[in-house]
């Protein structure tokens, strides 16, 4: 069936928290899924939000908990061929027991110490960073923490080509793609389920 792009806004930014209930883990994959467990820790100062940007994000500013949470960000978005190649990610976090980070489900960095980026990129282990080959389509970027105490800024860059680090934004240009039939198919789909309808009929008529 022959389809068209239809552009679904730039990239989606989500972030969900629950109360933690552990500290630092031994690998990626471990903290992808204590957090995941956590998430159903909730109450008051957890659950999920919509961000417009991942520049300066806080739990507390977006959710309420301070202190003590297991913290999932999602951005959902897309490549253009355009875009298509390799990919530079950064993310600068303040968590006291860790993080990790996925894209497209894959493990690409994680840390166990206590993450502290204060707004700078010069500490390789006070950040997570990855480079990747992306192809057209849509991608995920996750990000998995485990917070003590306190609640501090986190930061979500990217780049690719010649462009400069940017943070990710509802405006960032990287539109999510969704395939949709074009009118012209859909006009012809229903012209031929109407021809087979009237087919099956005669028949039944006949026997």
């Amino acid at each position: 069936m022959a389809c068209a792009t239809l552009n679904a806004n730039a990239s989606l930014i989500s972030v969900q928290t629950g109360q933690r209930s552990t500290g630092s883990q031994s690998s990626a994959e471990a903290y992808r899924s204590v957090v995941e467990s956590d998430l159903k820790n909730t109450g008051p100062g957890y659950g999920s939000a919509t961000l417009d940007s991942y520049d300066n994000v806080r739990s507390s500013w977006s959710l309420g908990a301070y202190s003590d949470f297991a913290w999932k960000s999602t951005i959902d978005f897309g490549v253009t061929a355009a875009q298509a190649g390799n990919w530079d990610f950064r993310a600068g976090v303040d968590f006291d027991y860790g993080s990790a980070l996925f894209i497209d489900g894959q493990a690409v960095d994680f840390k166990s110490n206590n993450m502290w980026w204060s707004g700078s990129y010069a500490n390789a282990s006070q950040i997570l960073q990855a480079s990747f080959n992306l192809g057209v389509g849509n991608h995920t970027l996750t990000i998995y923490g485990i917070e003590g105490c306190c609640d501090g800024a986190v930061q979500t860059q990217f780049k690719y080509g010649s462009q400069q680090f940017a943070s990710f934004t509802k405006a960032d240009g990287l539109d999510r793609v969704s395939d949709v039939p074009e009118p012209a198919t859909l006009a012809s789909l229903t012209l031929g389920l109407g021809l087979i309808a009237g087919l099956r009929r005669r028949r039944n008529k006949r026997n």
